[in-house]
């Protein structure tokens, strides 16, 4: 069973009268460092310090007027001993904010809002977190083909720039952009398939807290704080999926939240450890015939597939009861496999290979499925001796 990484949790400090959670709260320093005091003690990692709203319909703030608000804070807060990140889209914020100390500059637009930003916060080292976005204003094109697809190409792509501006790719993370320019359904599946974004092999940084797609959940016009319960679960949720960080309003609700995961996650691999359970099954070379593939004669006339299936396995019952029952029936999970691969087409077989560990990971002793799809007769149009894709996945706990 893999060991599941704490997830940091930064607290939202908003220093700005018009957020559309907690407007005009915090807008006086002392109330904000103060408030920012109060999430440290509940357990917050980071303190995200943003001066300018990007709710629906908040006007434009110059940057003049955004450092004034926010520079006496995080100057205290870096005094003080604080990890600060700062939620700005200028270049002339970032840098005032990083001379003054702060750790992390969170740019929802990935740079793309001022072409500054990248090579400004190059030369002044701090780390930067890329949200996808399009664009500020949240309401506006939010059609998507496959969501989770176009985020990832598009953070993919503003990696690719960072890394051109001069930020090292270890000083990068990712944001997937829960609420931007996305519907409900966008955000539910995004949180569903966050693990596909760990493949981009950069820290992941969600931020679900008070979203209006939560707000949907609860009774037509319920506040915004009456989301935090719902905000603590998708963050839960979220570091189980592989998020580095969340980004939260309510601290103590999510810390909370965090450490039952972590009690029970404990519990989990303790019970494996002590009971030497893990063991390992492999079935190589099992041979099906499929109709998969893009070309109209791989669909038409078919071709052989050749499995491979690695699986780790709680086997220490099976070993002392000598019950099959206690263990993985090979024979029948090959036979399963085979009818799998028979079964209705695919265009890839990376699609086929997900079908296959998905089936595996159903039988309640597998702790991780890994899958070989071979193509050994794939029509490539030169000489080769096959083709392969690999697809793993370890069970959440």
């Amino acid at each position: 069973m893999a060991e599941l990484q704490r997830a940091e949790v930064w607290g939202i400090l908003n220093v700005t009268p018009d957020s559309f959670s907690d407007g005009g709260r915090y807008v006086d320093a002392g109330a904000a460092i103060a408030h920012a005091r109060r999430m440290r003690a509940q357990g917050a990692d980071v303190i995200d310090v943003g001066g300018e709203s990007t709710r629906p319909g908040a006007a434009p703030l110059d940057p003049a007027q955004e450092q004034e608000r926010i520079l006496p804070v995080v100057r205290e807060l870096v005094r003080e001993g604080f990890r600060v990140s700062v939620d700005t889209i200028h270049a002339s914020t970032a840098r005032a904010m990083m001379a003054a100390g702060a750790e992390i500059i969170n740019d929802v637009t990935a740079g793309l809002h001022d072409p500054a930003m990248l090579r400004t916060v190059a030369e002044g080292g701090a780390r930067i977190v890329l949200m996808h976005s399009r664009g500020i204003d949240v309401t506006v094109d939010t059609g998507y083909d496959d969501v989770v697809e176009e985020v990832a190409q598009h953070l993919i792509e503003r990696v690719e720039a960072a890394e051109q501006a001069g930020i090292a790719r270890e000083r990068i993370l990712i944001d997937p952009g829960f609420g931007f320019s996305k519907e409900p359904a966008d955000n539910w599946r995004l949180l569903a398939r966050l693990e596909s974004l760990t493949g981009l092999f950069l820290p992941i940084l969600v931020g679900t807290s008070r979203k209006r797609f939560l707000g949907a959940l609860l009774p037509d016009g319920a506040p915004a704080e009456e989301r935090d319960g719902a905000t603590a679960v998708t963050s839960v949720l979220a570091a189980q999926r592989g998020a580095s960080a969340v980004r939260v309003h309510d601290v103590a609700a999510t810390v909370a939240g965090m450490r039952a995961l972590e009690a029970m996650t404990s519990v989990a691999q303790a019970t494996v450890d002590r009971d030497g359970d893990s063991g390992s099954i492999r079935l190589e070379g099992i041979r099906a015939f499929g109709h998969h593939g893009v070309l109209p004669e791989e669909r038409r006339d078919g071709q052989e597939f050749v499995i491979d299936v690695d699986l780790s396995v709680q086997v220490g019952a099976a070993a002392r009861t000598d019950r099959v029952s206690d263990t993985v029936h090979y024979g029948e999970l090959a036979q399963r496999i085979v009818a799998a691969v028979e079964r209705d087409p695919v265009d890839l077989i990376e699609t086929l290979a997900a079908r296959l560990v998905d089936l595996c990971m159903e039988h309640p002793l597998v702790e991780a499925a890994h899958i070989t799809v071979h193509k050994p007769s794939a029509p490539v149009g030169v000489p080769f001796g096959d083709v392969a894709v690999t697809l793993g996945r370890a069970r959440e706990w």
